[in-house]
């Protein structure tokens, strides 16, 4: 088992990465929290392959466990499904020393994570994610929102899980878009920090298509590594945090547009990073060959890379509301070369407009 620190004082936070973590998660979560009882919040068909598993170490404990079952798909991250969570809760008189336990992909951590930001004005929450992008990006750092129709993940709250447990078992029953689509925040952690990362993955892709485990999970710790120094660093956004959204200007307003039902977060975000590239060579950042590279790259894990049938003029528009905007100016993550990237504010409409029609 690996184990990554995040250091952020009192809100300081282990990430375990392993094999066969599930059982053991209980008796972590007993000597971090101490709890009054356990609330598992889950998909019906996680609860189905890993809930048992997971609820055993706290059975064991004779501590009082329940699970919420909430649809799948980004529709359900939304204040109406907050809201029902709330009143199981309440129903259950769950206090300040209840537990809640996100099992599931990003959808089902961010609510968790929202809701025991809020529920009583905060209560202990521990990721347990089990898709791969969960593992490397959403788990991580303490993001937690809920959507509304205008935009993504614009109603929520910074708020750190007490721990984040990783358990490589978990991806064998991942469908084959969902590990794909893991792969494209991967891919953006490479282009952001770690340039060796990158070429690890252009020199591997066979093998991390084919579930090889040693390369799993050097991938999955070396994502992970990056992203707490990104959160050490800048935990609530204010500037540098930035960094990680290099793509997600454009993939949310994609994710937006098509109701968020025609493309995973990932495969959204694996386009935008190819449109971010090329407006980052339209503005002189980078050269052909850093977008060839990245572009490439993308397509060889099976991601995609072209827009979907959608109005330049309207994915613009779309990006106004998003949290990355400032003061009604578009800011973009733009790349310089594989590893380097820079923050770019008041990006010109016409320039997004070219590279959303190149």
């Amino acid at each position: 088992m690996k184990r990554l620190n995040i250091d952020l004082a009192d809100r300081s936070y282990e990430i375990l990465i392993g094999r066969g973590l599930l059982q053991r998660t209980g008796e972590w979560v007993m000597a971090i929290a101490k709890p009054s009882q356990v609330v598992i919040v889950t998909h019906p068909s996680v609860n189905r392959l890993y809930g048992e598993k997971l609820s055993s170490g706290f059975s064991q404990a004779n501590l009082p466990t329940h699970f919420i079952e909430v649809p799948e798909g980004e529709k359900s991250k939304s204040l109406a499904q907050a809201e029902k969570i709330y009143d199981k809760l309440l129903e259950w008189k769950c206090d300040r020393q209840t537990v809640l336990v996100a099992l599931g992909g990003g959808v089902i951590g961010d609510l968790t994570g929202f809701i025991a930001a809020t529920y009583v004005r905060g209560v202990p929450f521990i990721q347990v994610p089990t898709t791969l992008l969960a593992q490397v990006d959403s788990s991580v750092g303490g993001k937690t929102a809920v959507n509304h129709p205008l935009g993504k993940n614009m109603i929520g709250v910074f708020y750190q899980p007490k721990l984040v447990v990783v358990d490589l078992e978990t991806l064998k029953s991942l469908p084959e878009k969902e590990y794909k689509a893991g792969i494209a925040e991967i891919i953006k952690h490479g282009v952001i920090e770690d340039a060796r990362l990158f070429n690890f993955l252009e020199r591997q892709f066979q093998n991390i298509l084919a579930h090889d485990s040693k390369a799993l999970e050097h991938i999955i710790a070396t994502s992970c590594a990056i992203k707490a120094r990104v959160v050490e660093k800048d935990e609530r956004e204010s500037h540098y945090r930035m960094v990680l959204n290099f793509g997600h200007t454009i993939g949310h307003a994609i994710e937006s547009l098509t109701g968020y039902s025609t493309f995973t977060h990932g495969e959204a975000v694996a386009i935008g990073m190819v449109y971010a590239a090329k407006l980052s060579q339209l503005m002189g950042r980078c050269s052909e060959a850093v977008v060839h590279r990245i572009t490439g790259l993308i397509e060889n894990f099976g991601l995609p890379t072209q827009l979907p049938d959608l109005k330049a003029e309207d994915i613009i528009q779309s990006m106004y509301p998003d949290k990355k905007t400032a003061h009604k100016k578009i800011r973009f993550i733009l790349v310089k070369d594989i590893g380097s990237i820079e923050i770019v504010d008041n990006v010109a409409e016409s320039f997004i407009q070219e590279a959303l029609q190149g």
